[in-house]
């Protein structure tokens, strides 16, 4: 396991890059959904990519991860140029992040311990002992009950299966995490959840984490800088204090709504309620 120790002390503009995006361009027979797009994600953030629908948020994560290549322009992740490689450097390169798809990405007849302990079987000579304690390990790490470990992925709710999910994206230790929309479908309480899971992943293994989401209440308690997606490009990175001032109609539309509003007025309430109780230490228990 790795320290928990926070090593991200530089400034955020010193920081070296995980993920470098230069002119991509990406088409679907007639249809643009990557214009010429420039992005960058730094070590160690918590890092998310919003827009709207058809704004290419899923191709850009698939374009990242290898799933699908772009018509133009270069990647490059983990320092290495992934357009550039042989399948057996994919393979490789493959090994050093973990993901967290949206609807799980479980295989249905293994168990949940089978499925996270699945990258150990494939990628190391650890016997099956070790990697069944690797894997239950990952399952209470995620949250999980141990019990969960013998379940199958059909008889899990959407907030174990998220979380199943997770611990799998975790078994080989991973320098980058992709999650995508870690709290599609869940109610409060289980996005909640989730929130302060990634928060508390983050901490531990000083990884490096992107994700693709469109609940504006996780984009405010948890990333350190958002990029919103919009007429092929990205219109606009910062964090969401510095995105709810930027002009762009596209941005504005975003943070506007009700929706909005309130997760930023919840946002803020929450960071005055911490700000409080930094000034008056004694009123804690």
């Amino acid at each position: 396991m790795q320290s928990a120790t926070n090593t991200n002390t530089a400034a955020p503009n010193k920081s070296p890059n995980i993920i470098e995006m230069r002119g991509v361009s990406t088409r679907f027979g007639s249809h643009v959904v990557h214009a010429d797009l420039d992005l960058e994600v730094r070590q160690g953030e918590i890092f998310a990519i919003v827009g709207g629908s058809g704004s290419g948020k899923s191709t850009l994560l698939r374009e990242m991860i290898m799933l699908h290549r772009p018509d133009s322009g270069t990647i490059k992740v983990l320092d290495t140029d992934v357009l550039a490689l042989s399948p057996g450097e994919a393979h490789i390169l493959r090994q050093r992040w973990g993901v967290m798809f949206q609807h799980g990405g479980l295989f249905g007849t293994l168990n949940v311990r089978d499925n996270v302990g699945l990258p150990l079987r494939e990628h190391t000579d650890l016997d099956d002992t070790l990697i069944n304690e690797l894997a239950a390990w990952k399952i209470t790490l995620s949250g999980l009950e141990p019990e969960a470990g013998l379940q199958y992925p059909t008889e899990l709710s959407g907030g174990m299966l998220k979380r199943a999910s997770m611990a799998r994206a975790l078994a080989l230790d991973p320098e980058l995490l992709f999650l995508d929309e870690p709290t599609a479908g869940l109610d409060p309480g289980g996005a909640g959840g989730i929130d302060t899971l990634v928060r508390s992943l983050h901490e531990l293994y000083q990884s490096t984490i992107v994700i693709i989401t469109h609940d504006l209440d996780f984009l405010w308690q948890v990333t350190d800088r958002v990029a919103v997606l919009g007429e092929g490009k990205v219109v606009g990175v910062g964090s969401m204090s510095e995105l709810a001032q930027m002009d762009h109609p596209i941005i504005r539309e975003y943070f506007d709504g009700p929706r909005g509003r309130a997760a930023q007025e919840q946002a803020q309430t929450q960071a005055g309620v911490q700000q409080h109780d930094k000034e008056q230490p004694w009123t804690q228990k």
